[in-house]
């Protein structure tokens, strides 16, 4: 199964560290955020790797090359400016293949175990497979509704839900006729529901959003070693 990482984020919440750093390339615990996506993934199994990249794109490449020297094989979408989520992945399905494949976004932190989502398996041909955690204090109300047969549904008027966590596994036929623009993510995931094609689980373990320098700070402060 083929990895896409979304790399591709201007790091607007993140300046001024991003000014001339991409945000994929901010340390964590001495290691560049993106990295350490690439060594758990590979030590999941996952050898095939697709990153979108547009702010700063050359340093990243720069930086990680081909893979070889983690093992993996490194594939670039380079995109002239940040087509949000949905419109990188479109922009880069050339690159991944016919089969489903995993979505990772790069500006989390987790310690999520890749390994098992090799053993889902998604209901409808152009559906989608969530892991949701719950929802971080800025994002409080969440984005989900999670029934027991695994489904998922849009958040009530009233009342909250778990958070998308950045994980996930695609259909290629999630994305069937878009065209390669800048794209939102979310009507996709809206439309997956009411097809019944939306599916998730529910993950307890750590989840970090780092998106701003704050969070950054705190992440790194909670894993140093003498913490």
């Amino acid at each position: 199964m083929k990895v896409m990482i979304l790399a591709a984020g201007l790091g607007e919440r993140m300046r001024p560290l991003t000014d001339h750093t991409p945000k994929p390339l901010l340390k964590v615990a001495g290691v560049p955020l993106l990295e350490h996506h690439i060594r758990r993934l590979r030590d999941a199994g996952f050898r095939d790797l697709v990153v979108n990249v547009s702010h700063l794109a050359q340093q990243i490449v720069d930086y990680f090359g081909d893979g070889e020297h983690w093992g993996v094989t490194l594939q670039w979408s380079v995109e002239d400016e940040p087509l949000e989520t949905a419109g990188g992945i479109v922009k880069a399905l050339n690159l991944l293949g016919t089969d489903p494949f995993v979505v990772v976004n790069s500006d989390i932190w987790t310690d999520y175990p890749f390994a098992q989502l090799c053993d889902r398996k998604l209901l409808l041909s152009d559906g989608a497979h969530l892991v949701l955690i719950d929802s971080p204090v800025q994002h409080a109300r969440g984005d989900f509704v999670l029934a027991q047969d695994g489904l998922l549904s849009e958040l009530p008027p009233e009342g909250a839900g778990l958070t998308y966590s950045g994980v996930g596994i695609y259909s290629p036929g999630f994305f069937v006729d878009l065209p390669v623009c800048k794209y939102p993510l979310k009507p996709l995931l809206l439309r997956s529901i009411e097809r019944r094609g939306l599916q998730g689980e529910y993950y307890r373990g750590d989840w970090v959003d780092v998106g701003t320098p704050e969070r950054l700070q705190s992440l790194n402060k909670r894993l140093a070693p003498n913490a």
